[in-house]
């Protein structure tokens, strides 16, 4: 029998179910007192114009701001940029890097999902990623391989005129798998080949480095150029264009060969361009490839009333000269295309100087100048700057470092402010500078306008963006980038 001193059931019962119902509405948990809940996520501003910022101070980098740009009548500013469709110029086929036989091995070495990963957020085209629509790679090794080699490479003292050992199996362990994964992602994607030298059997000083073809290799060379394209093409890999030789007056990087300006127009004419008609290439020829400080180079091909008929156009780097010489050579053959194939940035690099004066030149002046294209020096490198060649570039910092970690350098940055919204088929329409404020402008196949602007200045600048009759007002940065699209 149950002593009346116990307490009764009743009693139990209450302060159980009093102790459920605090659990369960989480009164007694932990939580409550030492857990916020997250944030709120800011509401997306009303706008007329998306507006992406890269700061040289890297606070900000190809960063969407959620502010609110809005057209209206009149501006705030005293400066204004005027954007006019109504005034076209060069069609635009794409923004890219180099994706050298060391940038390959780097990126096919890292764990498949990372490698898939890495890969859409450069090649894939959609809101999260920035689209890169064009890449150059070397026909054979560039300074930028693990080692020298060509697609034909023999023993000293033997040659082989008919080809017979030609293969590019040495592209098949890194840059072809490489390559197909980018097709996959983006099939439209443009590829430039570039030889850094001929097999050294060819070469005046059968050696790597220097030297120049020898004449009676010339009709083999070309055959080379044709199988090489072949090969690629059977990888179902498309090489949209080639030059005949990277930089073709310096003779001093490892590899390299120099052709001079009569001795490349003579390979085209006589060799290249008929062996390419008589094999049904399509593969587009350009020209130069080297800096902007020796104009007369293409100028001297492209005056040659037989060679010119192969030829796309001219290609241009600048480690010399000025970007206007690509106006140059456009004026005095405007039915020929203008291209900027190579810049690189110099290791470990100065962010704030680097920004400015790869978009000021590169973005905003090499397409103000004519050029289809911009392409920015190697994709990837190590923490090392390697791999190289012995006697290769030692201090090339690619748009990505791979090492532990991987990091995005300045040229991805360059690069995405443009490749994002400046979709291949884009044509460059008007726009002014304005005090400090550089700009280029674009009408996008998709009906966007893309307006890319730096401010050059030492201060912060706003300025107002007029189109159609009607402003909007915004500012940069001293030393920033930004990219406005409406």
């Amino acid at each position: 029998m149950r002593s009346l001193k116990e307490p009764p059931y009743f009693m139990f019962n209450s302060l159980g179910l009093l102790l459920i119902w605090m659990m369960l509405n989480g009164s007694c948990t932990r939580n409550e007192v030492t857990e916020n809940p997250p944030p709120a996520p800011e509401p997306p501003a009303s706008t007329d114009v998306h507006f992406y910022l890269t700061q040289g101070d890297r606070n900000i980098l190809f960063n969407k701001q959620n502010i609110s740009l809005l057209f209206s009548s009149t501006g705030t500013a005293s400066n204004t940029i005027e954007v006019d469709t109504a005034q076209t110029f060069q069609t635009i086929d794409g923004f890219g890097y180099t994706l050298t036989g060391g940038s390959a091995s780097l990126l096919n070495a890292l764990p498949a999902a990372t490698l898939d990963a890495l890969l859409k957020e450069l090649f894939l085209w959609d809101s999260t990623h920035i689209g890169v629509s064009y890449l150059r790679i070397s026909i054979g090794a560039s300074d930028l391989s693990a080692t020298t080699f060509t697609y034909d490479d023999m023993p000293a003292g033997e040659t082989d005129p008919a080809l017979t050992h030609f293969s590019i199996e040495k592209e098949r362990p890194d840059l072809i798998p490489v390559l197909k994964k980018i097709i996959a992602l983006n099939p439209a994607i443009k590829i430039l080949g570039s030889p850094w030298s001929a097999p050294v059997w060819m070469k005046t000083n059968g050696s790597f480095k220097g030297g120049s073809l020898k004449p009676e290799y010339y009709s083999v060379y070309a055959n080379y150029f044709v199988k090489y394209i072949q090969a690629m093409k059977a990888e179902g890999i498309t090489i949209d264009a080639i030059t005949p030789q990277n930089e073709p007056l310096h003779g001093g990087n490892n590899p390299s060969m120099v052709m001079q300006a009569a001795e490349q127009a003579a390979f085209i004419k006589d060799h290249l361009g008929p062996a390419f008609a008589q094999a049904g290439v399509t593969t587009k020829i350009i020209l130069y490839d080297h800096n902007a400080d020796r104009p007369d180079y293409p100028l001297a091909i492209l005056n040659d009333a037989e060679a010119k008929p192969f030829v796309d156009g001219s290609a241009f780097h600048l480690y010399g000269g000025n970007i206007s010489a690509l106006t140059e050579v456009h004026n005095a053959h405007p039915d020929k295309h203008v291209y900027f194939t190579e810049q690189w940035v110099g290791g470990p690099g100065n962010f704030p100087v680097d920004l400015q004066w790869h978009v000021e030149n590169l973005i905003i002046g090499a397409t103000r100048n004519w050029s289809r294209n911009v392409l920015e020096w190697n994709l990837a490198a190590d923490p090392g700057y390697k791999p190289h060649t012995p006697g290769g570039c030692t201090s090339c910092l690619g748009a990505l470092t791979i090492g532990a970690t991987i990091t995005r350098n300045v040229s991805y940055y360059v690069i995405a402010h443009a490749s994002k919204f400046v979709r291949p088929g884009s044509v460059r329409i008007a726009s002014n500078h304005a005090g400090d404020i550089l700009t280029v402008a674009f009408k996008n196949p998709a009906g966007k306008k893309v307006l890319i602007a730096l401010n050059k200045g030492t201060a912060a600048s706003a300025f107002n963006i007029k189109f159609n009759g009607k402003m909007v007002s915004t500012s940069l940065n001293a030393g920033a980038v930004g990219t406005y699209v409406w």
